[in-house]
């Protein structure tokens, strides 16, 4: 069973990640932490039932890891591109008590299983060889938090819940048999679209908002 983590604003810089929650949500979402082991950083806010929301960016005072980066972000160009086009809430995260076991079976869907930091790795995720984003971004990527969950306790809650969360798909029937053969729980709701491309409800301090 795969269940909703977390969801990812896939930005060219933080910087400009924070700006377009911030215009969304009215929220600033406050700094995360450093991925010294991917070269990216984030900034994370929770959104409830122990879901959150992060934006990634690939950290410029980082390193290269000597691996493919998570999230596509190798790619500054599709980076770049697809937020320009007003894809940015542009992937999302699932978890899995047993990321072997399910790479094992649907690998060609999701990557490899990267135990990270590379040194003393404290938990798993699935990153493809060319770290490109699982389907095209209309998969999630995996984690296993290895019996050692993301503490909410680290994260600011700043009052947002998630109300619903979508995905519009070029070949919706396809991709709702996938999720129902995946099993994953609170996947997203799927519509008929030209691209990939996400939708989200959040419930905010100041009312209802969307975030794209």
């Amino acid at each position: 069973m795969l269940k909703l983590d977390h969801l990812t604003v896939i930005a060219p810089t933080l910087a400009e990640g924070v700006a377009h929650v911030r215009d969304c949500l009215d929220l600033d979402v406050p700094f995360g932490t450093r991925h010294e082991y991917m070269g990216t950083h984030n900034h994370r806010l929770q959104l409830g039932d122990r879901v959150y929301l992060e934006i990634i960016a690939v950290d410029p005072d980082g390193r290269q890891p000597h691996r493919s980066r998570w999230f596509g972000l190798d790619d500054n160009e599709n980076v770049r591109k697809n937020w320009d086009e007003g894809r940015r809430l542009r992937g999302w995260v699932a978890s899995t008590k047993d990321i072997g076991a399910v790479l094992s079976q649907y690998g060609r869907l999701f990557g490899d299983e990267v135990a990270l930091p590379f040194i003393e790795p404290e938990f798993a995720f699935s990153i493809p060889q060319d770290g490109a984003l699982p389907h095209e971004g209309a998969l999630p990527s995996l984690i296993d938090h290895r019996d050692d969950p993301t503490s909410m306790a680290e994260i600011p809650d700043m009052g947002a819940r998630l109300l619903s969360f979508s995905v519009r798909h070029p070949d919706p029937g396809n991709l709702e048999m996938l999720y129902e053969m995946l099993n994953i729980v609170s996947s997203p709701t799927v519509q008929i679209g030209k691209h990939v491309k996400y939708r989200a409800e959040i419930e905010t301090p100041d009312g209802m908002k969307i975030l794209f």
